[in-house]
């Protein structure tokens, strides 16, 4: 099973665990010591099972439709136009809910006496509200990145602590050359359409730590980066993207972009920095060599450099290292031996 779909699947698990979630605690609202104002009458255990089984149901529609929006959608639709998608979605949703409540528990009434029934109001509300939350949630899990607000929220990182980690710094070449030539704005749009498009690098179970400008930072935890050669990959995902998008980048900015490449392994500190904004912030050694290494790809001529302590990690994979002199970079005491990989 490809990362990707372990991402899918996560995210309709999301869903259907926090719909489930939402129709019980509706169910312990309304239905203990009170009394429905319409035909239905639900015991209250009856409410609870139902709860259970419809909650996953709903929770896979309304999961797999936020991974459709996003995944197609996101990268071609603005962000007004995709919260007026959601809400035509969240019209239909209401919609094939009461036609399922209807189909069983409507008896002889008529539909739309069934649909709105006396108190029927408060439960729509409800389920747009829930469904407004948990897209709300999703959507600010998305700026934090992978399971970052799982950690800020459970402050597994308010005490620093250190992992062993893979650092790449990615930055667009002749990036001064293209900003004075497509203007400020086009150029940003550029870069915007590179970020969307480098989001292919999931594929190789990348987080994306930073936007920096014209720069990112993507990290791996060690295992994740070197099982399947994952760190090396990316770049290469990445840059097929662009190649399969070329038309699109010639046509709106008369140019492909390319990108080079930094990558160290090493310990780091993270912890969770800020006060009215927080995040998750990684500090060490490791991600200044990695920054110094891409920084000298226009120095060797090259796409993609890496630390030989990294290279030594790797056993038999399909890439090619020549090994680069060894130099001494700025702020290190030893000198840095640095080889470039290619496929």
């Amino acid at each position: 099973m490809t990362f990707k779909i372990k991402r899918r699947w996560r995210t309709v698990r999301d869903y259907s665990l926090g719909w489930t979630l939402a129709f019980v605690y509706l169910c312990i609202v309304r239905g203990e010591g009170t009394i429905e104002q319409g035909s239905v009458q639900f015991e209250f255990w009856d409410s609870i099972i139902t709860s259970l089984m419809m909650g996953p149901l709903f929770g896979a529609i309304s999961g797999f439709s936020h991974i459709l929006m996003m995944e197609y959608g996101y990268k071609q639709v603005p962000l007004l136009k995709l919260i007026i998608i959601r809400a035509v979605y969240v019209l239909l949703f209401l919609t094939s809910m009461v036609l399922l409540a209807f189909v069983f528990y409507g008896g002889e009434m008529q539909l739309m006496a069934f649909a709105f029934e006396p108190g029927s109001f408060a439960i729509y509300f409800y389920i747009l509200t829930v469904d407004i939350f948990m897209f709300g949630l999703m959507q600010v899990s998305m700026y934090f990145g992978g399971n970052n607000l799982v950690k800020l929220l459970t402050a597994k990182f308010y005490t620093p602590i250190e992992e062993e980690r893979i650092f790449m710094f990615l930055d667009l070449k002749s990036s001064t050359q293209l900003a004075e030539r497509l203007g400020h704005i086009q150029y940003s749009k550029m870069i915007q359409d590179c970020f969307i498009d480098l989001g292919v690098v999931v594929e190789n179970e990348s987080e994306i730590y930073q936007y920096v400008g014209d720069e990112v930072i993507l990290t791996w935890k060690l295992d994740d980066g070197l099982r399947n050669e994952n760190c090396l990959k990316a770049f290469y995902t990445f840059k097929a993207q662009l190649k399969k998008r070329m038309a699109h980048y010639q046509k709106q900015y008369n140019c492909l972009p390319e990108f080079k490449a930094g990558l160290n392994v090493g310990i780091v500190t993270v912890t969770e920095v800020g006060k009215y904004k927080r995040e998750i912030a990684y500090h060490g050694d490791t991600m200044n060599t990695a920054a110094r290494i891409q920084e000298k790809c226009n120095e060797f001529e090259q796409e993609l450099l890496i630390a030989e302590n990294l290279k030594e990690m790797f056993g038999d994979i399909a890439f090619e290292f020549s090994k680069m002199d060894s130099i001494a970079l700025k702020g290190k005491q030893q000198a840095v031996s640095i080889y470039a990989v290619s496929r």
